[in-house]
């Protein structure tokens, strides 16, 4: 797969890092000197020092044949930019970090899939494992819906019971599915028969989030600090 990865930072780096892992052919454009010269100094693949908002710069990276783009700087406008080019270029995939969130609709309009400000999502996490200890991992969902991962601890009510029996007692409400029971290095794909166990790390959908009552189902305790 080629790709453009527009932008050599903090996200950048990481970008291609990952591309090169998988031996894709990548090539960056980064507009600072100094951090264009950086990349190319750690990385094997072409660093173009330019402005990817320019045409030619892109027509440089090959984009007439790239399978797609992915716009890491720090300006919506410049991303935004970027990606308006690339669909003149007919790049497939189209891929940016959105730093302001009233600009999504903006980029999806484009086409784009849009990931928000990553600084923002990792405070987030930090605040919710926080204020939500018995929380493993979690993944927002529009209209307030969550999966999240969670471990059943001894004293939680559905410690014991099968799911069937959990749903029988009102454990489990009708928008809360249990997608997955890991167990230790075992993945049980959930049934009704299938009995959950304390220690279980259960992948959990709510349409309601992972609100108190839920979480008590599988921790026996509240969770909110």
């Amino acid at each position: 797969m080629y790709v453009i990865i527009v932008g050599a930072g903090n996200i950048g780096s990481q970008v291609l890092e990952l591309a090169e892992q998988t031996q894709n052919e990548v090539v960056v454009i980064e507009r600072d000197p100094d951090v264009a010269d950086r990349a190319g100094r750690r990385h094997d693949c072409l660093v173009i020092n330019a402005d990817a908002t320019e045409k030619e710069t892109l027509e440089d990276a090959g984009a007439a044949q790239a399978d797609a783009i992915i716009c890491t700087t720090d300006e919506d406008a410049t991303n935004i930019m970027c990606l308006l080019l690339a669909k003149e270029f007919e790049i497939p995939s189209l891929v940016t970090v959105v730093q302001n969130p009233e600009h999504m609709n903006v980029f999806r309009q484009i086409g784009a899939n849009v990931l928000e400000n990553p600084q923002r999502l990792i405070a987030e996490y930090l605040f919710r494992a926080v204020q939500r200890p018995a929380i493993k991992d979690f993944m927002s969902l529009a209209g307030g819906a969550e999966v999240f991962e969670v471990t059943v601890t001894d004293t939680a009510p559905i410690a014991g019971k099968s799911l069937h029996e959990a749903d029988g007692a009102d454990l489990i409400p009708e928008d809360v599915l249990v997608v997955a029971v890991e167990r230790g290095e075992t993945v049980v794909t959930p049934r009704g028969g299938t009995i959950v166990e304390a220690g279980d790390l259960l992948t959990v959908f709510s349409r309601e989030g992972a609100t108190d009552g839920i979480l008590r189902t599988f921790t026996g305790t509240d969770t909110e600090q």
